[in-house]
């Protein structure tokens, strides 16, 4: 008995290791699985996602992800089997639930109470995740997908900044992020009955990650079904997106900055911050750098090397929140308030978006946001990037900046030029195919700036003080 019983502590002992290396939901790289083959697991190697959303499996494919480190979680959606679903699901022994819906409170709590110490994602509607931040991460069902916006006619469409718009998750994330330090997945999916080119999908893991969310990878049928033949090009598109992910997984240190901008926007989260469309997004157009705050982490701390401010709804401030924008203004600072009788738009139900109307009464806003900034450089500025959007992040102490740039077209943009008003010493390009690069700064009578040959989908310039 004794050698059967030392072969078991063997073993074991070898297992514990493996599951116990399962990683943390805040370490989740997330993706939706459509197979429940074993085999299935082996495009996962070289690549950095660790956390399957799943429909269909077994408890053989959840104990086979386990043993390669992969977090395996249950969708359920809406109805009147859904706790009986999760106690089926945990039998499996999968790592945790995740509730795609807005479910009833009752519902989430007998879910969150047959599951234990096992974790219970919500992935909510824009307006109902606020109310569900007390699990593990915020998600959400609901996104645009990225793009360059073109019309009917084929034509592309402008927004009220003139520009080109680009469909766009970043001024939902980044007002989300700039609420909460909690991590954040958009869990939106591809157009219905529609074969997702690579790059598209290249797009839309940039758009989440530039301003430090995750998109929960989902392939569209077409792509799902060409992948699981090990079809060469979907292969070769499918380690193109694993790399992409593995750039920004592969810089941690990009999460922990704080957003960069001599702008500051004092927005309400839960109304016009959880809107894709709006004023975030016409800045992010126009390549300003603005700092988001939400109203309850609105001090003096947080405005901080700022020199302008624009509070978009002055009604949804207290008191105290509008003594601070007053300091602001007394120390030096400008402050541009929303028009009189403007209130900040929230999603209602599948829209999150503003429609016709709000965009043109957006268009006020918008108009003096302008005139106040003008061509001033407010962090950088950037040239030949009509089909890009950009993100400037900041370390804590300041000596290193990081200058996220996103190409939302079908073909690679050359000659960009990235003005900036701070003098730098050192200008780095690093790019998804593993390129680090120097790029050489120079002086120019705004300041100082560095230009880059060409960018495929999507560029990081790193730069130091020191």
């Amino acid at each position: 008995m004794r050698a059967p019983t030392a072969c078991w502590v063997a073993v074991l002992g070898l297992l514990l290791p493996l599951y116990a290396s399962v990683p943390k939901p805040a370490g989740w790289v997330p993706a939706r699985w459509p197979w429940s083959d074993e085999s299935s697991l082996d495009l996962l190697a070289g690549g950095p996602i660790n956390c399957l959303l799943l429909t269909e499996y077994t408890p053989e494919f959840v104990a086979a992800a386990a043993n390669r480190g992969v977090a395996t979680l249950a969708i359920l959606t809406p109805g009147p089997e859904a706790l009986a679903a999760a106690r089926r699901a945990l039998a499996a022994k999968v790592t945790g639930i995740a509730l795609e819906g807005d479910f009833p409170e009752g519902v989430v709590a007998a879910v969150k109470e047959a599951a234990g110490g096992a974790a219970v994602v919500e992935i909510a509607s824009r307006s109902r995740m606020l109310a569900v931040s007390n699990g593990p991460l915020l998600a959400t069902y609901q996104g645009v997908w990225p793009g360059v916006s073109v019309e009917e006619n084929g034509g592309r469409r402008a927004g009220p900044s003139g520009s080109a718009w680009i469909d766009t998750n970043t001024g939902f994330i980044r007002a989300v992020r700039a609420w909460s330090d909690a991590p954040l997945w958009l869990a939106n999916q591809p157009p219905a009955k529609t074969v997702v080119a690579a790059s598209r999908y290249l797009e839309a893991i940039a758009d989440a990650e530039a301003s430090g969310a995750r998109w929960v990878v989902t392939l569209d049928e077409d792509f799902a079904a060409r992948l699981g033949r090990r079809e060469a090009r979907a292969v070769e598109a499918w380690r193109r997106m694993l790399a992409m992910l593995g750039y920004f997984e592969g810089h941690p240190e990009w999460r922990a900055m704080r957003e960069y901008g001599q702008l500051a926007l004092v927005q309400d989260i839960a109304k016009g911050g959880l809107v894709s469309g709006g004023i975030l997004d016409m800045l992010a157009v126009k390549h300003t750098p603005v700092r988001p705050i939400a109203p309850d982490r609105l001090n003096a701390a947080a405005l901080k090397d700022a020199t302008m401010a624009v509070n978009v709804d002055a009604g949804a401030l207290t008191p105290e929140e509008m003594e601070i924008l007053r300091a602001f203004t007394r120390g030096g600072g400008a402050l541009l308030t929303g028009p009189p009788g403007w209130k900040d738009q929230k999603p209602e139900g599948d829209r999150i978006t503003l429609d016709k109307a709000e965009l043109e009464r957006l268009g006020d806003i918008w108009r003096d946001v302008n005139s106040m900034v003008g061509r001033r450089n407010l962090g950088v500025r950037l040239f030949n990037v009509s089909s890009m959007l950009s993100n400037m992040l900041v370390s804590g102490d300041g000596q290193t900046a990081i200058l996220h740039l996103v190409n939302y077209s079908d073909y690679p943009v050359e000659n960009v030029t990235a003005q900036f008003p701070t003098g730098y010493k050192r200008a780095t390009l690093l790019t998804p195919d593993g390129t680090e690069k120097a790029l050489e700064i120079y002086k120019t009578e705004e300041g100082w700036a560095t230009d880059i040959d060409k960018i495929a989908v999507c560029a990081t310039v790193r730069l130091e003080q020191q």
